[in-house]
């Protein structure tokens, strides 16, 4: 349970291993792994709230999850400039220290709650609800939340997201699904960015990279987007038009939508000793 790198205790959930939080001892008074099992139990208590939430204002939340640099503020970028006219749109950004990625959106006059992250290498369910405290929801048809840029720890925590979006960028390699199974198998969608690039990178096949996907048993759809040129991102604009329509329908039934999730992924933090070892998932994060 990232028992060995820490690296599930994060700003959000910290309170309640702190003295005299809830989680603060175990049964035999050590704070060990099932202070951390606690703690992924209280994060998915605290996610599916975070997604009655999002249901209850009708709002379709997608998690963005790729290594740093693929392209995920670029994409948004393009995103709300494509649908700026038919979709409310809101930006819950998490970064390790800057305010950079949500100085860009708010630049597109959408509306970015920035959550520094820290030592974590992942957003959780309370860091996402603490953000939503800062969003009207009745005004937004669709939430993005920007996850930290992270192939590993991210696939494996529900924020109360309906969807989970990964992106594969072209100068990455088209192995990257094979070398990173569980962040590929919870894709709901795959995007291969940057595709504009392909003239240059000949080394890189799309084919390849969809045949890991489905080696991985992925039926996630693999769309290919640039937001330079090539053929642009209509066939992401189409998949979230499709999307915003099912939740709609799900909301009008009383239904809600989750992503594949892979509990796996806590699995990839084992070795070492100890719990407060904050750094080691940049270890961690080339060993998949």
């Amino acid at each position: 349970m990232c028992d060995t790198c820490g690296c599930n205790i994060t700003p959000g959930n910290e309170h309640l291993v702190r003295a005299g939080g809830p989680h603060e001892h175990t049964e035999d008074g050590r704070a060990a792994v099932t202070v951390l099992k606690n703690l992924l139990t209280a994060n998915d208590h605290q996610a599916a709230h975070n997604r009655g939430h999002f249901d209850e204002h009708g709002v379709l939340a997608i998690n963005l999850m790729s290594s740093p640099g693929a392209g995920k503020t670029s994409l948004l970028e393009s995103t709300i400039a494509a649908l700026r006219s038919e979709v409310r749109i809101a930006v819950v950004e998490g970064d390790l220290e800057t305010e950079n990625d949500a100085e860009r959106i708010r630049a597109q006059g959408v509306e970015a709650v920035q959550i520094a992250t820290g030592s974590a290498c992942h957003l959780d369910a309370h860091m996402v609800h603490d953000a939503l405290h800062h969003l009207d929801l009745s005004g937004v048809d669709i939430l993005f939340i920007e996850n930290v840029g992270n192939l590993v720890c991210p696939a494996s925590f529900d924020l109360g997201q309906h969807r989970n979006v990964t992106l594969l960028s072209v100068p990455e390699g088209d192995d990257k699904p094979a070398k990173y199974p569980v962040m590929f198998r919870a894709a709901d969608l795959v995007l291969l960015t940057k595709a504009d690039l392909l003239t240059y990178l000949t080394e890189f096949s799309a084919a390849r990279a969809e045949h890991h996907l489905r080696h991985l048993a992925s039926a996630a759809p693999f769309l290919t987007i640039s937001t330079r040129g090539g053929d642009g991102i209509d066939p992401w604009i189409a998949w979230l038009r499709a999307e915003l329509q099912q939740q709609r329908q799900r909301v009008r039934l009383g239904e809600t939508a989750r992503p594949a999730i892979q509990p796996d992924g806590v699995r990839l933090h084992a070795g070492g000793q100890g719990h407060t070892h904050h750094h080691h998932h940049h270890a961690h994060e080339h060993a998949g």
